[in-house]
């Protein structure tokens, strides 16, 4: 079973649950802005996804740009942004699909069908 995170209000997550429904997968939803991930989420699902801790933001987010983390990143461990990302969901980039072995974040179709064949 994977976990399907994102904030219903998003048309990409919307196309993203349509995918997935459509595609008969199983997954257990959460609300990324009323259940935001966990400081300890965060660093696992880094890990295991592979990608750089920066794809893990959401950049065109209001909140992102209200807080210019585009200049005050780079100046931030990895520890402080994980940190971070796990104050608000809003600042987290979305959807998030975490399973057993693979983290994806964003939504590519052609992604999500090779992990989730």
């Amino acid at each position: 079973m994977i976990i399907f995170m994102c904030y219903p209000k998003c048309t990409t997550c919307q196309k993203a649950k349509a995918w997935l429904d459509e595609n008969k997968k199983e997954y257990t939803f959460r609300n990324i802005k009323e259940n935001n991930p966990t400081l300890d989420e965060i660093k696992t699902w880094h890990k295991m996804s592979g990608l750089p801790l920066k794809k893990f933001f959401n950049t065109s987010g209001l909140l992102y740009k209200s807080l210019n983390l585009k200049e005050k990143l780079k100046d931030m461990s990895e520890d402080e942004q994980c940190a971070l990302l796990s104050t608000d969901g809003m600042l987290v980039k979305r959807p998030l699909v975490v399973g057993k072995d693979f983290v994806l974040v964003g939504f590519k179709e052609k992604e999500w069908q090779d992990a989730l064949k």
